[in-house]
């Protein structure tokens, strides 16, 4: 019997060996190349944690949480789903063991499974399969992406999930990437394909032949090595894909397009690829990373210095923006926990981005400080906005103990939550110890542009909308004092009270915005602030 979602075609995408292969850019790059011959194509991603969300994880275990329009706080795989198709994710496209679970027991305990014993087969299994088949119709391909390696035991209930739809939908509709590593033996002068014989075996022993294996390595993959996996592994040898290093994640879709992924899965599906796929824009940022015209250097002022995922999306804006001006972006990172440093010398710009909690406050304040002195540009994100109200607050306008709610007991609160410092009643504070989970404003917001600004310069409209991911707010409260002193409240919440953007007219840059823009951009279509930044930090170079 055909599936109910026969129309859509599945893709599976596990890995094996070891993790951080590159799962997620697998995905993307498949993705992307099935878009590039003209299929319709949605991304999702199946975490094994117990976390409900990613949200109160700390950003060196897990890397940075991305943020839908929607307001999910999600995988930073999510990020480079979009990145590279352009296809907005949704709350309904990441979904975790935890939330799987969180609502196995409120069902349990609503009485649904009238009295029954609940088991992970069929019960888990069962809502795990629900979300994958959730709202596809009438899109071509859906990717799905399983978090972690096979073998994990907190993954087992979704590989037997995929088994069982492998099943349920037959060959015509399912297929099964497998993405493994070859590790290359220094001492032996050679790769060995071992490692991945042992993935593939494992994965069958749980009922899972892989349709196409995808193998990574630091060397040079020779036919032989594909022959003996094809061989050892029954997988045509056309299947067994090699996954070089590539120079740029923007070069990955190029090479698996080379060595035949997205050939081998419409053969696979027994869909036409005589038609070869249009794939100028990547070669346009490929051309465009390799033959830079110009190169700047900015300074990252953050926390979290130490693991470089922590700031994915930002890190991908600002090559967005250099790659649309043909430049290369360097970044310098400062790790603003080290309290007050001079900034690092031929830098051409400052960024402090978003973060929590008072590590690292005074760094961050004081860099903010010398870029603004210093005529150097300057962009503040979520926090590094809040930081330079603080900053602007203490040194211009003369509160001496301006600060944050977020981090301090007493002070001159120019940021706090809007319950501290709007109700009327009275102060409200939250209970220490209550959820500190989904209290945060999340996702698309409306933002109005004040005529004439800088704002409206660089987004060339009054009207916006930008991902947020944050609990505290800049005080409006302060806004009249701030802007008679010289910072401009130049984008605003529709009714007036949330400040979203504020900027110094004076300044050869000097931004800082509440939200998030880094979510939304695109390497073919780089975000206008981050254009504007990186055009300012060219002219100070």
């Amino acid at each position: 019997m055909p599936h109910k979602n026969s129309e859509s075609r599945f893709i599976f995408i596990t890995g094996g060996v070891v993790s951080s292969l590159g799962k997620g850019l697998a995905s993307a790059s498949l993705a992307a190349l099935l878009q590039a011959r003209g299929y319709s194509v949605k991304l999702r991603k199946l975490d094994p944690y117990l976390n409900v969300d990613p949200g109160t994880m700390s950003p060196t275990q897990h890397g940075e949480v991305f943020v839908t329009e929607d307001g999910a706080e999600t995988d930073l795989d999510l990020g480079h789903y979009e990145r590279f198709t352009g296809v907005d994710a949704k709350k309904s496209d990441n979904v975790t063991a935890g939330q799987i679970y969180s609502k196995l027991l409120a069902k349990e305990r609503k009485g649904d499974y009238l009295g029954g014993t609940v088991q992970v087969i069929p019960h888990v299994t069962d809502l795990i399969k629900e979300f994958i088949l959730n709202d596809v119709k009438g899109t071509d391909f859906i990717l799905c992406e399983i978090g972690g390696t096979v073998g994990d035991i907190e993954a087992l209930p979704f590989f037997e999930a995929i088994r069982q739809l492998g099943y349920e939908m037959g060959q015509d509709r399912c297929a099964f990437l497998h993405l493994t590593l070859l590790p290359y033996i220094e001492s032996a002068n050679e790769l060995k394909t071992k490692p991945t014989q042992h993935s593939v075996k494992e994965l069958r022993s749980i009922g899972i032949q892989p349709s196409v294996l995808l193998c990574r390595a630091e060397r040079p993959t020779t036919k032989a090595h594909l022959e003996k996996i094809a061989k050892m592994c029954s997988v045509p040898i056309s299947s067994v894909i090699a996954a070089p290093n590539a120079a740029s994640i923007y070069e990955v879709p190029l090479i698996y397009h080379q060595n035949g992924l997205d050939t081998e899965i419409l053969k696979f599906f027994k869909l036409d690829y005589s038609k070869k796929p249009d794939l100028t824009k990547w070669i346009k940022i490929k051309n465009a990373i390799e033959n830079p015209k110009a190169e700047v250097n900015i300074a990252i002022v953050g926390k979290y210095t130490d693991y470089k995922d922590s700031y994915k999306s930002l890190i991908e804006a600002i090559d967005h923006a250099a790659f649309s001006m043909q430049a290369k972006a360097k970044i310098t990172w400062v790790n603003a926990r080290k309290g007050k440093n001079d900034l690092p010398k031929n830098i051409n710009a400052v960024l402090v981005p978003g973060g929590f909690g008072e590590d690292g406050v005074e760094g961050k304040i004081d860099m903010i400080k010398q870029a603004r002195l210093q005529k150097i540009p300057c962009l503040g994100i979520c926090y590094g906005m809040q930081m330079a109200v603080i900053e602007y607050a203490r040194n211009v306008l003369g509160i001496e103990d301006a600060t944050s709610s977020e981090f301090a007991k007493k002070g001159t609160f120019v940021i706090g939550m809007m319950s501290e410092w709007q109700d009327k009643s009275g102060k409200k504070t939250k209970k220490a110890g209550s959820d500190m989970g989904g209290t945060m404003r999340l996702g698309a917001y409306p933002c109005v542009i004040e005529k004439g600004s800088v704002a409206e310069k660089i987004y060339g409209k009054n009207k916006i909308s930008e991902r947020h991911r944050h609990r505290y707010e800049v005080n409006v409260n302060f806004r009249n004092k701030l802007e008679k002193a010289g910072l401009k409240f130049s984008g605003m919440s529709p009714d007036d009270k949330l400040p979203e953007i504020v900027e110094i007219p004076n300044h050869p840059f000097f931004v800082g915005v509440q939200f998030h823009p880094e979510l939304k951009s695109k390497p073919f279509a780089a975000h206008p602030l981050f254009v504007s930044f990186v055009k300012a930090a060219l002219k100070y170079a």
